[in-house]
């Protein structure tokens, strides 16, 4: 059980973490509590929360009405720190654009891939055609090759996102915790996949606390079962001033 008397910052990966995850990305649903909870918490933490997601954050805002919550999106390439915003302009990656119609003829042939275009980065989805796994890592591989340097591929699950290279949940941490509220308090990180694992590195540099959701080889120092036990976690520290996490409990 970790002392809640400490000063921490709490960072929440979305997708997988605090939402379960669905075979199409806007069919995700928030649970009802969950605004609440991340408002009291956030009242609790002196504002230093955040979420940390792949997602833009228009779309996460628009989950989580009327609530406003320090967040970062397109895996930092947007962010709201403090309530101060900036955001990415999809006009400044005119060959991504470009790449994004190419993409979109290309698997349009390809029933159960989804192209998701998040204006400065563009994900390419394969959960409802398991069996185009193969294909799909090869295009958005294929598709870096040709944009070049500037950008790289996200491995996450059943999903491969094609974003700027200095795009990363580690650095947009640690962008993070030089900030007020989030400077000199210990960091806490909770995520669920691969794109998750460089916020663990960072906040393990940082001597605080990673958790991953579910299964898989990680760096995190704790591991909980579902997005459902880590909603409950995060409540009893909201409502009973505690955080229950043990070993591989909640």
């Amino acid at each position: 059980m970790l002392d809640v008397n400490e000063d921490y910052a709490l960072f929440l990966d979305f997708d997988g973490t605090l939402v379960d995850i669905v075979e199409r990305p806007d069919a995700v649903v928030v649970d009802p509590s969950l605004p609440g909870t991340l408002t009291r918490l956030q009242e609790r933490l002196g504002g230093a929360l955040a979420i940390i997601s792949g997602r833009p954050v228009a779309f996460l805002d628009g989950r989580f009405v009327p609530h406003e919550f320090d967040m970062a999106g397109l895996h930092g390439l947007e962010h709201r720190i403090a309530g101060r915003l900036s955001m990415c302009d999809p006009d400044e990656h005119p060959a991504l654009r470009e790449m994004v119609e190419r993409l979109s003829k290309i698997v349009a042939d390809k029933e159960g891939i989804l192209i998701e275009d998040k204006g400065c980065s563009v994900a390419i989805h394969w959960r409802l055609a398991p069996h185009e796994k193969d294909f799909a890592l090869a295009t958005a591989h294929a598709a870096v090759e040709a944009l070049g340097a500037d950008y790289r591929v996200q491995h996450g699950k059943a999903v491969a996102e094609i974003l700027p290279s200095a795009a990363g949940k580690g650095k947009v941490i640690e962008r993070f915790l030089h900030e007020s509220p989030y400077k000199g308090r210990r960091p806490i990180f909770v995520g669920d996949d691969l794109t998750d694992e460089n916020g663990f590195k960072a906040v393990n540099a940082h001597g605080g606390l990673s958790v991953r959701i579910g299964a898989g080889e990680t760096i995190a120092k704790v591991r909980l079962g579902t997005p459902a036990d880590l909603r409950h976690c995060l409540s009893t520290w909201a409502f009973e001033g505690t955080l229950p996490i043990k070993g591989d409990d909640c």
